[in-house]
């Protein structure tokens, strides 16, 4: 007779390698069934966007199929995002992690890297939501292929939605090529109401795409919430890494965790498979070690990564199986890590 407490003992010698603890113990191991010489139980992981999600579920069975008796084992992989326990919060949010992506200059592919990372995050089956507050040049909805936001419900905007990501933008409220010029305490209320007047609902992860530079909205961001993390998106020339230096540095100085580099537009792969450096190589990298923070990897120059953000359709969507979609999943499964890890490093 196969009893309960030998399927935890087994499964307490399994370890998850980044958290350091073993499955039972990370409260991982729920609804334990065991009938006649079956076992069956649920392996809950801390993200949907896990990284070791196979080695975790292929080291699980292993530790159970070694008890005696056993002859079918059945897991069913769930996951949980933990909710910081520690972190104030400034505004009643739902939302368990807020992640702001910067750049120092415009045109590194912020936006890009913002919308693929978002949409690589619903598809592991997270909730999520991707707030442009690039209050000057709102590009998401065009590159998120939407148009305009669903009915208010009483006083509250409801984000609009796409490939399993609510989106909420400036580019919903002016007229085409209107331009804003707004002063600092406009775009402080702004940002406040993106946040408090959107019904954004629980999400796991809410990507925050910033404006270039290191100015107004960064400043009011991190006085209305509290953020998670903060990415910086560079491409490998020295003007950008310049200018990427600076909005790292403003990071720390406004005590937001750095998550990482992303270097972007690294290279262009030729017909024969070789590799152009077209803007230099090796500069994010550089950026991330001098400044002791991990550096998250390198997207290549890829036409349909342009193309997908021109009519609407990402190229996690547009095509999932490619290596700059394969990039944006890991990367997204990096940074989902680091924050289960950091957040249940402080309970």
């Amino acid at each position: 007779m196969i009893k309960e407490s030998q399927v935890l003992e087994a499964l307490s010698r399994v370890q998850d390698p980044e958290l350091g603890k073993d499955l039972v113990s990370l409260n991982m191991i729920k609804d334990i069934s065991i009938i006649n010489n079956s076992v069956q139980f649920t392996l809950v992981l801390t993200t949907p966007a896990c990284p070791l999600r196979n080695q975790l579920e292929s080291d699980a069975r292993a530790a159970v199929q070694a008890i005696s008796g056993v002859k079918k084992i059945e897991i069913k992989v769930d996951s949980r995002v933990p909710r910081p326990t520690n972190k104030p919060e400034m505004l009643d949010l739902s939302i368990k992690h807020i992640i702001a992506v910067g750049s120092g200059k415009g045109g590194v592919g912020k936006s890009t890297v913002a919308v693929n990372l978002a949409v690589a995050l619903a598809q592991s089956g997270a909730y999520v939501g991707l707030l442009d507050a690039d209050i000057y040049g709102p590009n998401i909805p065009k590159m998120m292929g939407i148009t305009a936001l669903p009915p208010q419900k009483g006083q509250k905007l409801v984000p609009a939605e796409a490939y399993g990501v609510k989106v909420m933008s400036t580019g919903f409220l002016v007229q085409k090529d209107q331009p804003l010029i707004w002063r600092g305490p406009l775009l402080h209320s702004i940002i406040k109401q993106f946040l408090s007047d959107v019904i954004w609902g629980d999400l796991d992860y809410l990507i925050i795409d910033l404006p270039p530079g290191t100015g107004d909205v960064q400043l009011s961001l991190s006085q209305v919430i509290s953020l998670s993390g903060g990415i910086i998106v560079t491409m490998p020339q020295q003007v950008s890494l310049d200018d990427a230096s600076r909005a790292l540095v403003m990071f720390k100085k406004l005590g937001i965790p750095v998550l990482g580099v992303i270097e972007n537009m690294g290279y262009l792969v030729l017909p024969d498979g070789s590799q152009m450096s077209i803007f230099g190589t090796g500069g994010g990298k550089m950026l991330a070690e001098s400044n002791c923070v991990p550096f998250l990897g390198t997207i290549e120059i890829y036409p349909s990564i342009r193309e997908g953000g021109d009519n609407g359709r990402p190229i996690m969507v547009s095509e999932p199986l490619s290596q700059p979609s394969l990039d944006f999943r890991r990367i997204a499964g990096e940074i989902a890590a680091q924050l289960s890890i950091e957040t249940l490093k402080k309970q």
